[in-house]
């Protein structure tokens, strides 16, 4: 052998046969010289937030171990009724769409600008004063509510929903004031083409911070006219929102007066067409989904109930869909798309009230009424030259008062979800009591809201004028409003600028 392969035998032979334990595990210093020497430098720092993430999984597992069947409810809760907020916020697009549609090309931007702020001054309104006067913890005489304003000193907890379960002060505070703002909005289709925008700011404030509270209180604050007082049912608002925005929306078209041109000297009506009906079609759709977050979302809580809402209400909608359909068909001779979308809101607006309460078959019914009368009412405003440029107030004014009405008819004492306990309307061998009750309530509501929303335009009318210029009204709001067009460089329709003043 080479004198190297003998070296390298004998270097070989030199080396200590390694034990089972010192083969199979290093010692611990060398075993963190190899794996730091294999990534290399300080990149091992890395491993700290893994690391972290593992022991907050862990941490986390061995709480829920520690949760009860009532803390994992009251979780589906709060997060079934945030999303059901989200819906009832998006339906805001749904209005921005349907009434822009239904006004013409160059109030647009106008009728969009009123439909964006006023979620956001309802918010803050409500946040200010309004959710207090609603839900306040210290009620007058069970006539308005009291403290906690700015949702200071407020519960973390409110007993609310079935068998008490809790909803926060915040997921509750989010899904009230959606619904604030909702109830503004409605007047925004009723006075477009005509309103100063500073004054329908200043009107929104005022609804939403005093005017709906106080009647809200009434009903879902424990006041005196709801479940807690006399028995009032309303149970996602077809009065406390749809009819307390219509009244409102009404007294508005009325100290506005009408558009010119709408109605010529000798009475007749004229047809100042909106521009776009495929945005109108589109807001209809989207309102349609928002409705399944509003009614359903009304239940405070994750159950099997909130189905079952969904169903009713997608019943009434169709149902009002296709009775405003075959009945502006009849009438006109043409099947009428703008009758359409309007019967389908009227029969959202008309369950509203009852989705809880009433079957299958009530639903249906109240739905098919519903799309009737809308249209109807369309005609009838015009004829009292009641100037409402998208039939907001048939829709909503009109039809959450049918819906409110039909409860003390519809109401199935025997449906599940009132587990034989229930109110009965008149068609189920409750008699006149029920019937009785929402009349009341309508009533009293609905005078209260139209004197306090009249002194409330009044004011606005006396100090700010409430109208724009005749000069303004022929050039289209945008420009003469807002400075800017919602179309621009896209040739205007001028034929409804040429009127007389």
């Amino acid at each position: 052998m080479s004198n190297l392969v003998l070296r390298n035998r004998s270097k070989f032979r030199r080396r200590p046969k390694p034990s089972f334990w010192s083969a199979s595990v290093p010692p611990f210093d060398q075993a963190v010289k190899r794996l730091f020497g294999r990534v290399g430098g300080w990149t091992w720092v890395a491993c700290i937030p893994l690391a972290l993430v593992i022991l907050a999984v862990w941490g986390v597992a061995a709480h829920a171990q520690e949760l009860t069947a009532e803390d994992v409810q009251v979780t589906l809760n709060n997060i079934w009724v945030l999303i059901a907020a989200f819906l009832v916020i998006f339906m805001n697009a749904g209005f921005a769409m349907v009434e822009t549609g239904f006004c013409r090309q160059k109030n647009a931007v106008n009728v969009l600008s009123k439909n964006l702020i006023v979620f956001a001054l309802a918010t803050l309104s409500f946040w200010f004063i309004g959710f207090s006067l609603m839900f306040g913890v210290n009620g007058a005489g069970g006539w308005i509510g009291w403290g906690n304003f700015f949702l200071g000193g407020a519960p973390e907890l409110y007993g609310l929903g079935p068998d008490g379960l809790n909803l926060t002060k915040d997921t509750f505070f989010l899904f009230q004031a959606a619904f604030a703002g909702t109830a503004a909005t409605i007047v925004s289709g009723a006075v477009a083409e005509r309103i100063r925008f500073v004054d329908f700011i200043v009107f929104s404030v005022l609804l939403t911070a005093v005017a709906y509270p106080i009647t809200g209180h009434w009903v879902w604050g424990g006041g005196w006219l709801g479940g807690a007082g006399l028995g009032f049912h309303d149970f996602a608002g077809s009065t406390v929102v749809h009819s307390v925005g219509g009244w409102a929306a009404l007294m508005g078209a009325a100290f506005l007066g009408p558009r010119m041109g709408k109605y010529t000297a000798e009475g007749q009506v004229s047809a100042l067409p909106g521009h776009n009906l495929s945005i109108a079609t589109l807001g209809c759709l989207i309102l349609w989904l928002g409705w399944f977050g509003f009614n359903p979302g009304s239940q405070l809580a994750a159950d099997s109930a909130v189905p079952y809402i969904a169903v009713t209400t997608n019943l009434a909608a169709a149902a009002g869909g296709v009775a405003a359909t075959v009945v502006s068909w009849v009438m006109s001779g043409k099947p009428d798309l703008s009758m359409t979308i309007n019967g389908i809101l009227a029969g959202l607006v008309g369950i509203t009230a009852g989705c809880y309460v009433v079957g299958y078959a009530g639903a249906f019914w109240i739905g098919l009424i519903a799309g009737i009368i809308v249209v109807f009412a369309v005609g009838f405003f015009d004829s009292i030259k009641i100037d409402d440029p998208v039939g907001a107030i048939s829709v909503h004014l009109v039809n959450g008062i049918w819906g409110t009405l039909a409860v003390g008819l519809f109401a199935n004492p025997n449906n599940f979800t009132q587990g034989g306990e229930g109110i009965a309307g008149l068609f189920y061998g409750g008699g006149v009591g029920q019937l009785g009750l929402q009349i009341l309530g309508i009533l009293v509501i609905g005078l209260f809201t139209v004197v306090l929303s009249s002194i409330f335009w009044m004011i606005i009318k006396s100090t700010l004028g409430l109208r724009v210029t005749p000069e303004e009204e022929m050039k289209g709001l945008d420009i003469g409003e807002h400075g800017m067009e919602a179309y621009s460089g896209f040739l205007k329709d001028t034929t409804d600028m040429t009127g007389v003043y």
